[in-house]
């Protein structure tokens, strides 16, 4: 895939725009199997329903004012004794495998609630009494999509994911990272910020994206993670929202560098990186992609069994989506499948193949 073939929609004049409400989609009987098998399936003391009874709310500000899209959660005390409780729990599931003799340093400082978007989600502020130093988790509705996004970043990116389900409630660790947004408007532009290597991250981003098909990854999707280097900085970009995974019929969607928000960071690739070196840094991340499905190619097999006999997008958005491959790849076979899975791990193998293919002679070779 040409970088430059693909056109920002704020230069095409088109809408970027997803779908404003997807639907949740129920975990099935096949996936949480997987779930318990791979450990994510924990019983939990708090649920997200325990949390949604909320007794009043009020609106967070961030130190300039502004909206920030978040609520603070106010609850009856009857309540709140029984939710601190749980939530110290599930913290310690999260960080210490349920130890629990560290509980009693820690705190529920605040409970928040965002009404915007799909997911609804609950961020939980937990605090160090001794100390004051605090820590996030979240607790989402347990979506199926989203757990395929979820797992398929575990095992197909270079970051690792900490998330527990029970039921109907999900639970993720906190990303760290400076929002994407946030970055663009503040950090981008500073004298110590190395703008080369960020665009170098970015044109990796959108190719690991679009290869497990992520999509809706505008700027305040994704976070960027700095990293001090010798004499320099490391940058990585990490998705924190999975609701749109493979559930868009538009292949665009699926690239971040269509949106209109991330506009700024195509512009940066295409002053500071030429064609040839575009193409270098796709093929290293569809490489490094390709070593991953084969060192988790029997869990990535158990997890497309699954996931493609799974309902997780609407017919018509299939249909389309995979009509739109076909042609962008000229590959007929995207016609023929029948659920998102498919196209998901048809995706996979149409972009990787021939980096597999290398990996497995050169696994040849070595057995000579």
């Amino acid at each position: 895939m040409d970088f430059s073939d693909i056109q920002n929609a704020d230069r095409e004049k088109k809408t970027d725009a997803p779908s404003k409400k997807k639907p949740f989609y129920t975990i099935n009987s096949s996936l949480r199997s997987y779930l318990k098998d791979h450990g994510r399936e924990v019983k939990l003391p708090v649920t997200y329903d325990d949390l949604a009874r909320i007794t009043y709310s009020v609106p967070l500000k961030d130190k300039n004012g502004k909206d920030t899209f978040w609520e603070k959660a106010i609850y009856d005390m009857n309540e709140w004794e029984y939710l601190r409780d749980g939530l110290i729990n599930i913290y310690a599931i999260l960080k210490t495998e349920g130890d629990l003799s560290f509980s009693k340093h820690l705190d529920v400082a605040r409970i928040d609630y965002c009404a915007f978007g799909n997911s609804n989600p609950f961020r939980i502020r937990i605090v160090n009494k001794y100390n004051d130093n605090y820590d996030h988790f979240y607790i989402k509705v347990a979506d199926a999509s989203r757990i395929y996004g979820l797992e398929l970043e575990h095992i197909l990116s270079p970051n690792r994911l900490t998330y527990f389900t029970h039921y109907n409630t999900l639970v993720e660790e906190h990303i760290p990272g400076i929002p994407g947004d946030l970055f663009t408007q503040q950090y981008l532009d500073l004298p110590n910020t190395n703008k080369i290597r960020f665009a170098k991250e970015f044109v990796k981003f959108n190719e690991r994206c679009f290869v497990r098909l992520l999509g809706d990854m505008r700027s305040y999707n994704f976070v960027v993670d700095i990293t001090p280097d010798i004499e320099d900085f490391q940058y990585r970009l990490r998705a924190i929202d999975f609701d749109q995974q493979s559930y868009e019929g538009r292949k665009n969607l699926y690239l971040p560098q269509y949106f209109k928000e991330n506009l700024t960071l195509v512009n940066l690739a295409l002053q500071y990186l030429n064609k040839d070196s575009i193409e270098q840094y796709q093929s290293e991340e569809r490489t490094m992609m390709a070593f991953r499905v084969a060192d988790s190619r029997y869990r990535l097999m158990e997890l497309f069994n699954i996931m493609c006999r799974d309902k997780i997008s609407t017919a018509e958005k299939i249909t389309q989506l995979k009509h739109e491959l076909a042609v962008f790849f000229n590959n007929p076979l995207f016609l023929k499948c029948r659920t998102m899975g498919d196209v998901v791990k048809l995706n996979l193998k149409q972009t990787l193949l021939k980096n597999l293919l290398v990996i497995q002679q050169a696994k040849r070779k070595l057995t000579y």
